[in-house]
């Protein structure tokens, strides 16, 4: 379906055209159905049948009148991508006809069968049945394309026995948790009007546009999201000449179809640019509640991919598609507010202000200390170990970034200091002492940092571009949950409420500050100095992930309410059996290119040399650079042929290792470096080869032409 063109049609028409908003509700329900369904988005009502039947004849009239047939369930297995069945809305009638109908029943719950999606042992592969339950604080959309439309209607999965088969569950688990405790912290700060407090997020999506007609003649794109081969051009990004250079028409075209797809369903796309590396762009969004923003995420993700299609592109969003040019993350930028508008990551201007901002971020930065192997394991995926530390991207050691003059003030809490940033002013107490004003821009931005300050709210610059968002929010929400549990357990014994904030803030910072960090991450100096702080430094996927079963995070995620012991391990089995699936089918194809399309290929060329020197010396001429060429030729020739074998060798190894864990050991240890070597050998024979003689496209023509 072509896309609307908003050039001649204004964007407040198009904006959210597609999406049964809160606004759309608000003007088709009755108004008191509508106040039920606003008080149980804010969690102070349970949803009854007799308000879903209305709002499912209501949500059916809309989308007939769109044109839809079919409704779906829309969620996030553990797969990390996004499911749906669709069911049509007509129902049979004794005269040979059909209605549209819509239940209640049918909107509140599902029944998918669950027998093939991941979890991790859960339930045997035999109980096939799941269930779908409408989340209610994410709006439901159209999905429109050339086969029609659908109502897609966000929801949770969960089993038989109701655990958590997908991302969305423990992430709405995990913001009941953070609204828990932040609100005692509130309260016992004299905060009796914020009823509810919720988290925001805004994630900055990176990708990759190659041609369509290179793509397909690429297995290792079509197959893993990235290239297994690839011999760096004359020129790559060293120019900086891309980065937020002038977009081409073409792209341009592609962005604008973009942002009218996803205003159209109400996602607020807000900036697009060109990115560092040749062809990679960026696209972000306007902040909102962090389960609305996961699902929006999701689709952006979708989205991107198929509007790409229609232009004769194709979207790559795995996190290191080139190797030796920049991949791609998704950085997520994390606040929390409460529902009468107070940011609690706002700097303010008095002293009851200048306490909540402090407590709120010094609790951030304890729990980025504490829970640092956690929130690493957040991000761990096989694409992501290719990015982090490769001087593009941070490095696998979570540090927090303050800046300067947040800094100081935090270090003159800890030592008794004065409050003022150019060492004048009194002493700090919290609650009699105002800060001095910090102004919005608080710091310079700091690209090197894991997590990084930036005035109102922090950026999470660790996260891939290929995941869901909804795991690495989960984690942290826990994890600021419990610190703020602690907080809130002194402050509500405290007979002196300043001087006990003063004392926390002060005894957490000084404990915790050896995660602060304001200097280049990408330096070698950073690593040895985490190291001397103590600092963890987990640099792959496999060793991260085995956080998920240690005793403390089953008791953190346990205690509040979030994921069961038996939901942590199904997890940490689902993502090292990820892990080695991934690994296995990249080594696959990388034999498989080895085998069938490049031994052939150089053989050819090769033998074309041999005709050229023979012909050459039928007529008494030489050739000695042709001769060296094709002896160079032969010998990596061999090299990759030896190379090759060995990765078969340990690629069997991995497959007939049984036990998970040692299994993706195996794939992280050896295989991969069984494929790295395979590369270089084939990257090495490319630039011996002639182009046309080459069997697939280089980088040239995947980065440089669009």
């Amino acid at each position: 379906m072509s896309s609307v063109d908003f050039t001649k049609i204004p964007v407040a028409e198009i904006y959210g055209s597609n999406c049964f908003s809160n606004a759309l509700m608000k003007e088709r329900l009755p108004k008191n159905i509508y106040k039920e369904i606003l008080a149980v988005q804010a969690g102070r009502k349970e949803l009854t049948l007799e308000v879903a039947e209305v709002v499912a004849a209501v949500m059916r009239d809309w989308a007939l009148s769109k044109g839809a047939s079919h409704y779906t369930h829309w969620f996030h297995p553990l797969t990390g991508l996004t499911a749906e069945k669709h069911d049509s809305f007509i129902a049979p009638t004794s005269d040979g006809g059909v209605i549209m109908e819509f239940s209640g029943k049918e909107l509140i719950k599902g029944e998918p069968d669950a027998s093939s999606f991941p979890s991790g042992g859960l339930r045997a592969t035999f109980e096939a049945r799941g269930y779908t339950a409408w989340d209610v604080t994410s709006p439901a959309f159209l999905k429109q394309d050339q086969t029609g439309t659908t109502l897609c209607i966000p929801t949770a999965f969960i089993s038989y026995y109701g655990q958590a088969l997908d991302k969305k569950v423990p992430l709405l688990k995990s913001t009941d948790a953070l609204n828990i405790q932040a609100l005692r912290v509130l309260r016992a700060l004299g905060n009796e009007s914020s009823q509810r407090v919720f988290t925001t997020v805004g994630p900055e999506q990176e990708y990759f546009l190659i041609d369509k007609q290179f793509y397909d003649r690429r297995s290792d794109l079509m197959l893993t999201g990235r290239t297994v081969f690839g011999a760096l051009p004359a020129k790559g990004q060293e120019m900086e000449d891309h980065y937020f250079g002038a977009i081409k028409e073409r792209v341009a075209a592609f962005m604008r179809e973009l942002n009218t797809e996803l205003w159209k369903v109400g996602i607020p796309a807000k900036t697009q640019h060109n990115e560092v590396a040749p062809n990679q762009f960026e696209i972000a969004p306007v902040f909102a509640n962090s389960t609305a923003a996961v699902d929006a995420n999701q689709l952006v993700m979708e989205t991107i991919r198929s509007v790409a299609r229609r232009h004769g592109l194709e979207a790559l969003l795995h996190e290191k598609p080139f190797a030796g040019v920049n991949g791609s993350g998704k950085h997520n930028n994390w606040s929390i507010a409460t529902d009468d508008g107070i940011n609690l990551f706002e700097p303010g201007e008095n002293p009851a202000s200048n306490a909540r901002f402090l407590l709120f971020a010094a609790a951030v930065v304890e729990a980025v200390d504490r829970y640092a192997l956690l929130i690493r394991a957040s991000v761990a995926t096989s694409g992501n170990d290719h990015r982090l530390g490769a001087n593009e991207a941070p490095p696998a050691i979570v540090s927090v970034f303050f800046g300067g003059p947040l800094t100081e003030i935090f270090d003159n809490i800890a030592e008794g200091k004065s409050g003022a940033t150019n060492g004048g002013g009194a002493t700090i107490k919290i609650g009699v002492t105002s800060l001095p004003a910090l102004p919005l821009d608080v710091s310079d931005r700091n690209r090197t940092s894991p997590f990084a300050f930036t005035g109102n709210k922090f950026e999470f610059r660790m996260v891939g571009s290929s995941q869901s968002i909804a795991t690495p929010n989960t984690y942290l929400n826990v994890a600021v949950a419990q610190v703020l549990s602690e907080f809130a357990d002194k402050l509500e014994k405290a007979a002196d409420k300043n001087e006990t904030i003063h004392t926390i803030i002060k005894e957490s910072y000084s404990k915790h500050r050896k995660v602060i960090f304001n200097g280049n991450n990408y330096a070698d100096e950073w690593v040895r100095e985490a190291e001397r702080r103590g600092l963890p430094n987990v640099k792959n996927t496999v060793d991260a992930l085995t956080v998920l079963t240690q005793s403390e995070t089953v008791s953190l995620f346990e205690n509040h309410k979030v994921l069961t012991k038996e939901e942590l391990e199904s997890r940490y089995h689902i993502y090292l059996e990820k892990y080695s699936k991934q690994i296995n089918i990249e080594a696959g194809v990388t034999i498989d290119l080895a085998r069938r399309s490049i031994f052939p290929s150089v053989s050819a060329y090769a033998a074309e040399l041999a005709r050229d020197a023979a012909a050459l010396a039928a007529i008494g001429a030489v050739s000695v650079p042709q001769e060296k060429r094709a002896k160079r030729i032969a010998e990596l020739s061999a090299e990759l042929f030896d190379e090759t074998g060995k990765l078969e060798t340990v690629l069997a190894e991995a497959q007939e290792t049984e036990e998970p864990f040692a299994q993706a050991k195996v794939y992280y240890e050896k295989v991969r470096p069984g494929m790295d070597a395979v590369r270089s050998k084939a990257d090495a024979l490319e630039k011996l080869v002639s182009k046309d003689a080459w069997p697939f496209p280089g980088y040239e023509d995947l980065l440089f032409k669009l």
